[in-house]
């Protein structure tokens, strides 16, 4: 009955996922429709309209072909009649990823992960074939399967990953808590210090590659907003028109942070065949006119080179947090081990490279005919500049020594013979023991010092090496 419960809710959850998506497309659209076009408008192509909007949001490329009277009444050449149009509005590709997110991790709370995702991927993929079924437009059409399936796996992905590493850090029972448990026997505590602080290194990385990317394109909308202002003019659309263009490019904002991210790694980003934005030089022929591409700068100074600069710190960051984190929670001769910090570091700087060759790959695509049909970063040269930027940055940091002195030092961190600084000492210091002595001439029956106050108290086990003494 459990199971059961799981799967409706994460199906619910699947449901709402799709018609969040699908309402942010088509309340915009529906205004646009009823002004623009009055009662007269065709409302199936509405739907259709919306469908491939979704479809293109979930990483579904459209095959335009625009009709003939189109052509004549724009005065679009014949040649550029059909073209791809696979630039993916990110914003609906996030939205969509998180609130997968969401439910895998629900779903593996709930004790039935299994089933929560059987529930809600089986909803959305279902969903997703209604609406390229429903929603087929000649104008933008596209193979019925593919049209399903990356949708589907849009949703599956994120609802996966969030359910399995869940159930790895929170379940104390089940397959993913018995294959944990097991590798964890195998790998021994070394190997899982490399896993988590690596992981934990990479989402530091990634963070704030995202992070530098955005705060450079606020920047670059600050420094160049009377270009962007003139775009907008220069299209002479009226309010309706307006709020549709500031929706559409909201969508597209998450891809352009990844362009400026990318321009920070070095190997930029294209905006066309043949043309080149980056810190080492611009070259740009006539740029669609979109009025938040007015960002793009004519022309680039060296210094711009120094960006460079802040995948190295982003490494460097990773590597100290990974290093305090050994020093402080490990043993010394797992902290200080030189093969240990060498794998972290070679792992973060892979994993992280990795990680923006995706972003890249998924902020590419084409957006018209001609030169228009390659736009974007290069996943392959943003990845291999970010590898190697960062290793330089982790390998820095976790070079140095862990600083907890030298010595014959044993595994646990202290010097052999000496007590554990961890735990009081019982030992009372040395005057006060003089204090505390028999009188010369005493009775030997009588106590010394104060009798209430004698100290019975038990020497306390050691805290790390399972009892004993701390003087052992």
């Amino acid at each position: 009955m459990q199971r059961f419960v799981v799967a409706l809710l994460a199906a619910v959850d699947a449901a709402i996922a799709a018609a969040i998506g699908l309402a942010l497309i088509l309340a915009p659209a529906t205004l646009l429709w009823v002004f623009g076009f009055g009662t007269a408008a065709d409302w199936s192509a509405l739907w259709a309209a919306t469908a491939s909007v979704w479809q293109l949001g979930h990483l579904v490329p459209l095959d335009i072909t625009l009709p003939p009277i189109y052509l004549t009444a724009a005065g679009i050449d014949e040649a550029a009649a059909s073209f791809s149009l696979s630039l993916a509005p990110l914003a609906l590709t996030a939205l969509t990823a998180g609130l997968a997110a969401r439910t895998g991790v629900r779903a593996s709370r709930s004790e039935a992960w299994e089933s929560g995702l059987i529930g809600g991927i089986g909803v959305f993929t279902a969903l997703a074939a209604g609406i390229a079924v429903t929603g087929a437009n000649p104008l933008a059409a596209t193979p019925l399967g593919v049209a399903i399936a990356l949708p589907a796996l849009v949703f599956a992905i994120p609802a996966t990953l969030a359910a399995l590493i869940t159930e790895w850090r929170e379940a104390d029972v089940g397959l993913i808590a018995r294959g944990r448990d097991a590798l964890e026997i195998r790998i021994g505590e070394a190997g899982l210090a490399a896993v988590s602080e690596t992981t934990r290194g990479v989402g530091i990385v990634v963070t704030g590659f995202v992070g530098a990317g955005a705060a450079l394109l606020t920047v670059a909308l600050v420094a160049r907003g009377p270009q962007v202002v003139a775009l907008s003019q220069a299209g002479n659309a009226d309010v309706l028109g307006a709020s549709v263009i500031a929706l559409g490019q909201l969508a597209y904002l998450p891809t352009l942070i990844i362009w400026a991210s990318s321009f920070i790694a070095g190997p930029g980003f294209a905006v066309g065949a043949a043309t080149t934005v980056a810190p080492a030089g611009t070259q740009v022929g006539v740029l669609p006119p979109v009025p938040l591409l007015g960002v793009i700068p004519e022309s680039t100074t060296s210094w711009l080179l120094l960006l460079a600069l802040v995948p190295v710190a982003l490494g460097a960051l990773a590597g100290w947090m990974v290093r305090s984190r050994l020093v402080a929670d490990r043993p010394r001769a797992i902290a200080d081990g030189w093969g240990l910090r060498a794998t972290i570091a070679g792992a973060i700087a892979v994993l992280s490279g990795g990680a923006a060759a995706l972003l890249a790959q998924l902020a590419g695509g084409a957006i018209g005919p001609g030169a228009l049909a390659q736009v974007g970063p290069a996943p392959g040269a943003v990845g291999l500049a970010v590898g190697v930027e960062v290793l330089v940055g982790a390998a820095i940091l976790l070079a140095l020594p862990s600083g907890r002195g030298s010595g014959d030092d044993d595994a646990e961190g202290w010097r052999v013979g000496e007590p554990d600084p961890t735990v009081e000492s019982e030992t009372p210091p040395a005057d006060t023991a003089a204090d505390t002595a028999p009188v010369a001439g005493a009775a030997d029956d009588e106590p010394a010092g104060n009798p209430d106050q004698t100290d019975t108290q038990p020497l306390l086990p050691h805290p790390r090496r399972g009892g004993g003494s701390p003087l052992d």
